[in-house]
């Protein structure tokens, strides 16, 4: 083993921590920038919800040198690929490439009962469009970011499932 090998489960840790990251900063922003999030960006978080569990089960499981380790790794790579595909989503939806959810854009699910209701209900709604970007830095929107870290805990994890696939003998 050279200086520059990384063990499977030091980078499945590196792919977990990241994720952990990824979703710390996702709440910094919400609730310490006062960023609301739209219905598209709740859902990018359910694929961290899901997989964080999952990664620390197969870093808990031996990373890829136990068949579970393996299997709870394959799983967590799968998840952070949906994980891309939703950032993908919802950042062509930003750049107007396709149309995002009709249900995404502060649209009123209920009818008011009266006028006064709903004069009521514009006083403290907060519409938050899945279409327009809060924040782009380096030309990315938080669903851009998300794609892009999603691919990197998808990558981390993916070399830690084949660092030890197939090495089955090690040197003493």
């Amino acid at each position: 083993m050279t200086g520059l090998d990384v063990p499977s489960r030091q980078m499945l840790l590196a792919a977990v921590a990241l994720a952990a990251l990824a979703l710390a900063g996702a709440w910094v922003f919400e609730l310490g920038f006062g960023y609301a999030p739209c219905k598209l960006c709740l859902m990018q978080r359910w694929p961290y919800y899901i997989g964080l569990p999952v990664g620390i089960a197969a870093w808990l499981a031996g990373g890829s040198r136990s068949i579970i380790g393996r299997v709870l790794i394959a799983a967590f790579v799968l998840i952070f690929v949906a994980s891309i595909g939703l950032g993908i989503y919802h950042a062509g939806v930003e750049w107007k490439f396709w149309a995002g959810p009709t249900d995404c854009g502060g649209r009123l699910v209920d009818s008011p009962a009266s006028i006064s209701d709903f004069r009521k209900s514009l006083q403290t709604a907060r519409v938050v469009s899945c279409t327009d970007a809060a924040l782009r830095v380096l030309g990315l929107s938080f669903a851009g970011w998300n794609a892009v870290v999603s691919a990197a805990v998808a990558g981390l994890a993916l070399l830690a499932l084949r660092r030890d696939h197939g090495s089955s003998s090690v040197s003493q």
